[in-house]
C-alpha cells in the first residue's frame, strides 16, 4: 500500500511541476520579441509568433508551419519530405507581405524588394525553431 501511495505523490508532484512550468514560461508563439533585431547576413532562430525587427526597420514575423511532411528523425523513409512555413514582412511604410519559404529540401530563399529571406533549416516538434538569414541584394 505505501507503495502505491509514493507513486500516487510522485505523480501528483510531476504534475505539479508541469503546472508550475506552464504558468511561468510565455507560450510559443506569443510574439514576445518587441525590441529583437537582426542585422544584414546575420543568421537568428525564431519559434512561431515572433518577429524581428530587420536592418531596413521592417518586421518579419514567423506565422507558422503551413504544413510538414519531413521523415522524423530516426526513422527510415522514402521521401525526406518537405515543410512549408509561413511568413509575413511588415514594410516601414505599412504594407504586409504574406509570403512561404519550404524547407532546406527544396527552394528555400524568396526575394522580398532588397531582401533575400532564406531558411536555413527547421527544427522538429509542435513549435519548430526556424533558422533564418535576411541579406540585403540590391
Amino acid at each position: 500500500m505505501s507503495h502505491a501511495i509514493s507513486i500516487t505523490r510522485a505523480l501528483r508532484g510531476a504534475v505539479l511541476a508541469v503546472l508550475v512550468a506552464g504558468c511561468t514560461s510565455s507560450p510559443a508563439g506569443n510574439g514576445d520579441s518587441a525590441g529583437r533585431t537582426a542585422a544584414d547576413g546575420e543568421s537568428f532562430a525564431m519559434q512561431p509568433g515572433e518577429s524581428v525587427t530587420l536592418s531596413d526597420d521592417s518586421t518579419l514575423r514567423y506565422v507558422d508551419v503551413k504544413s510538414d511532411s519531413r521523415c522524423m528523425p530516426g526513422l527510415q523513409c522514402i521521401h525526406a519530405g518537405n515543410a512549408v512555413v509561413a511568413f509575413e514582412l511588415r514594410r516601414t511604410g505599412g504594407g504586409v507581405q504574406s509570403f512561404e519559404l519550404n524547407s532546406p529540401d527544396q527552394p528555400q530563399s524568396r526575394d522580398m524588394g532588397s531582401l533575400r529571406v532564406t531558411l536555413q533549416s527547421l527544427a522538429f516538434g509542435v513549435t519548430p525553431r526556424a533558422q533564418l538569414k535576411v541579406e540585403r541584394i540590391n
